[in-house]
């Protein structure tokens, strides 16, 4: 019977790894690993390792600690680099002596001097993650030496598996005319006698201690370490893994942290007298709790300990105490979190998601009382606590950093893989026809406005079209398919406007869902929470962003409030959050003038196409719908507003404009078709008139109101865009808009509507009365609408936006690589 072989995890660190490649780590002054060798080598063993070694950055000391037990071998993992332009590389090396070792320490500057030496000396060595760009100097080429240089590459255990899978696709289908062509290429001469065969090798990469054994190595049939080492030269290992995420890395960092504080801070005197503690210690460690019985440790815990965290007096108390309480109140909401303190059955994974829950929660919280302290403090005009309230917003960023920087490095070098993939494989199309998965993230996705309609249009749209379009809201009512909505932790209330209510999502939860579902870009509708949210992703998981400016919020600001400053505040945060984005959409080049004027960059801003679902507005659907619902008479000509009934909308000026209308003819009719805080001023303002209030309309019901009527009227100067202009013209309505905001360019004026100077009351007036007065001309501008909008379909818009979509996200990754490229061979050039 054949023996099953044996086992090791090929890449563990410990204490002597010392000096840590994360900025987060170096900022407390804090070593990359708090594990000692020999807490490694039992872990190891109760994890099924059969063969325990310690790959150290650049030292031996872990391994030399543990070298008198049984089944260890000598190795440490060696910081090389690229002579041309310093290019780090890491490598591992098993098996080595202490001499071995000081010859390697001379050597490691130059890659080149290092793996012939390794190969001299018969030294087994194995690329690690080699995707992970450590000092941003990794290209396509670096790649291609490395295929060159090694016969071994590793599967890392902590590092983001789409990498590895890239890796193993390349690997898999490698042939001998690629290493021929590469060693050409390079002037190179490549390792091995089939040096296009490579063996896969796994390893934890563990620095915390938690994950050792997470991935591994396993050699059949080996029944001794040299035995395993040879079946790694000959090419018969085999790699077991879970596959890690950016979950696990952000675990490990807090890891490592808090053990650094628990040595510095001798924390292990209070670990028994607190809960909350003794959770983050299970939590950090891999410790289990007391074996009392879980109620009864819960019982105890929950009470115990009021002093036990007074090695936090030289930190801000009352920031302290807002953690403890927020902290503790978490574990006393959900008890099932508790689970990591008692059960040791939990696996890795399980672990680390319910560390993820415990930290989402804190900092929902913690952002909740920074946020209500911040609004208290300035509605009571408490300078003092403003600036001590943002000093200690702070300590949410310094909570989530170790989440912000392993999600950052999971996603960060995902292009080069993709990069590597497509250039070795020789399919330069790739690109192309890769299929972009978009996240498009919205406030108001299920209210009852252009901008929602619009969005829920384009989500219809992308399924049917089969194009990835995903929808992210918060606290949305609907239910789409391919909406994704996250429950608000907290809602923001804006008085002016009630119909709005801004929905906050909990950041963590939406920059992990962002990250798991491999998302190629981030669209933002909105510079709401959402938007912030989306911005804030983008950056961390190094997407491009791009964004929608839909709504004129610096106007609705200043008309909304009465407050003119308000508009000059609103223009500076709109500058700022749109500057942020790779490209901006606009709806009509008087938008994108307006955002030009105000400083937003002129190379980010481009004009989107628009459409109107040409078969729900036409005007087949005209069928009698004011005299059959209303009662209104047929003989009467109707003048149509639709939309939100505010004083954004400018409906003052129309409410004058009708009352002198009335008084010219009696035979035409207004109708407002719509809902808003300005609606009982407007019934008051047109009392004594034949206006007609019908509130909002939905459905085939607005499409019959629109068709069944015959002049639309919109005076607003604050829309971007207008859909409600389109759907009218749809419909085969004539159009009377202001010469202000986007309205104006959906039109073509004289043939499908008229253009009026903005709050111009006369001059809105005389272009009513003039249509009307020439039932012959309307008649004419009613064919000519319908027809101007014939070719402006909601389906041909999109597509046209799509395509314009992939054409910039190929833009943005083609220039990003050839930029690279480009970097590498003048560094090359002025070397050689």
């Amino acid at each position: 019977m054949a023996s099953p072989g044996l086992a090791a995890d090929l890449h563990v660190h410990s204490k002597y790894s010392k000096r840590p490649s994360q900025w987060i780590l170096q900022k407390i002054d804090c070593p990359e690993s708090f594990s000692d060798p020999k807490l490694i080598y039992g872990r190891a063993q109760d994890r099924g390792m059969d063969l325990v070694t310690i790959t150290d950055h650049n030292s031996i000391n872990g391994a030399l600690e543990i070298a008198h037990l049984p089944g260890t071998f000598i190795s440490e993992e060696v910081t090389s680099y690229f002579p041309q332009d310093g290019c780090k590389i890491h490598v591992l090396t098993l098996d080595i002596s202490e001499e071995q070792h000081r010859d390697i320490q001379q050597l490691r500057q130059n890659i080149f001097d290092l793996v012939p030496y390794l190969r001299e000396q018969e030294i087994v060595h194995i690329v690690a993650h080699p995707f992970y760009d450590m000092n941003n100097c990794l290209h396509i080429e670096h790649f291609e030496h490395m295929l060159l240089l090694f016969d071994l590459f590793e599967l890392n255990g902590s590092r983001d598996d789409v990498q590895n899978q890239i890796l193993q696709q390349i690997l898999a289908s490698l042939t001998a005319k690629d290493i021929e062509l590469l060693a050409d290429k390079h002037s190179l001469e490549p390792a091995g006698e089939r040096p296009w065969v490579k063996t896969l090798t796994a390893g934890s990469d563990d620095h915390s201690s938690l994950n050792i054994a997470r991935a591994y190595t396993r050699v059949p049939e080996a029944t001794g370490v040299q035995d395993f080492l040879q079946g790694l030269r000959q090419g018969r290992a085999e790699t077991h893994s879970q596959p890690a995420t950016a979950r696990t890395m952000g675990h490990n960092l807090y890891a490592i942290a808090y053990q650094f504080y628990k040595s510095k801070f001798n924390l292990d005197r209070h670990v028994q007298k607190d809960a909350l503690l003794r959770f983050v210690d299970s939590a950090l460690t891999g410790k289990i709790g007391s074996n009392r019985g879980f109620w009864s440790w819960l019982y105890d815990t929950i009470g115990a300990g009021r002093n036990a965290w007074s090695f936090t007096r030289s930190v801000d108390k009352d920031l302290c105490s807002m953690i403890r309480r927020e902290g503790q109140a978490i574990l006393d909401a959900d008890p099932d979190l508790l689970i990591l303190v008692h059960d040791s059955g939990l696996s890795l994974p399980e672990r680390e998601n319910k560390w993820f829950d415990f930290v989402r929660a804190a900092s929902d919280r913690l952002i909740h009382n920074f946020s209500q302290t911040l609004v208290e403090s300035a509605s009571k005009a408490r300078l003092f606590n403003i600036f001590q309230t943002i000093g200690s917003g702070g300590s949410v960023y310094a909570l989530l950093a170790p989440y912000f920087f392993a999600f950052g490095l999971y996603s960060k070098d995902r292009p080069l893989a993709r990069a590597c993939l497509e250039r070795l494989q020789g399919t330069p199309q790739a690109r192309r026809n890769r299929s972009y998965k978009v996240a498009l993230f919205t406030d108001t996705f299920d209210q009852c406005n252009g901008v929602a309609l619009t969005l829920q249009s384009q989500a219809n749209l992308a399924q049917n079209l089969d194009k990835e379009l995903y929808i992210l809201t918060c606290g949305s009512q609907l239910d789409l398919e391919r909406q994704v909505n996250f429950v608000p932790f907290e809602r923001i209330e804006v008085p002016e406007y009630p119909e709005l209510d801004l929905a906050c999502p909990s950041f963590l939860q939406v920059l992990d869902y962002c990250a798991d579902n491999n998302f190629s870009h981030i669209h933002t509708s909105t510079p709401g929470p959402m938007g912030l949210a989306a911005l804030a992703a983008a950056r961390i998981l190094h997407l491009p962003i791009y964004g929608t400016y839909h709504t004129s919020f610096p106007q609705y600001a200043s008309k909304l409030t009465g407050d003119p400053d308000m508009e000059s505040l609103m223009w500076k945060l709109m500058t700022w959050y749109y500057n942020q984005l790779d490209k901006i959409y606009v709806p009509s080049r008087a938008t994108g003038e307006e955002l030009r004027a105000h400083g937003i960059h002129q190379d980010k801003i481009e004009l989107y196409p628009r459409g109107i679902d040409t078969h729900r507005f036409h005007p087949q659907h005209k069928n009698g719908f004011w005299e059959k619902r209303f009662g209104l008479r047929r003989d009467r000509l109707k003048l149509l507003y639709v939309g939100r009934i505010s004083k954004e909308k400018n409906l003052e000026t129309l409410a004058q404009a009708y009352a002198q209308i009335s008084k010219a003819r009696n035979d035409i009719q207004l109708i407002i078709v719509g809902d808003g805080p300005f609606l009982n001023q407007m019934q008051d303002d047109l009392s004594g008139t034949r206006a007609v209030f019908a509130g909002t309309l939905t459905g085939q019901d607005l499409s019959q109101a629109y068709a069944s009527s015959d002049i639309f009227v919109f005076p607003s100067t604050t829309d971007t865009f207008g859909n409600v202009v389109l759907e009218a013209q749809a419909s085969g309505l004539p159009v009377i808009v202001t010469d202000q905001g986007g309205p104006q360019e959906n039109l073509i004026p004289e043939q499908t509507g008229l253009i009026v100077p903005a709050l111009d009351v006369q001059a809105l007036e005389k272009a009513v009365l003039t249509l009307a007065g020439d039932p012959q001309r309307l008649q004419k501008m009613k064919v000519q609408a319908r027809q101007y909008m014939q070719e402006r379909s909601t389906q041909e818009a999109f597509v046209q936006s799509w395509e314009m979509y992939e054409d910039k996200a190929q833009n943005i990754e083609g220039r990003t690589i050839f930029q690279a490229h480009t970097k590498f061979h003048q560094i090359v050039t002025h070397e050689s």
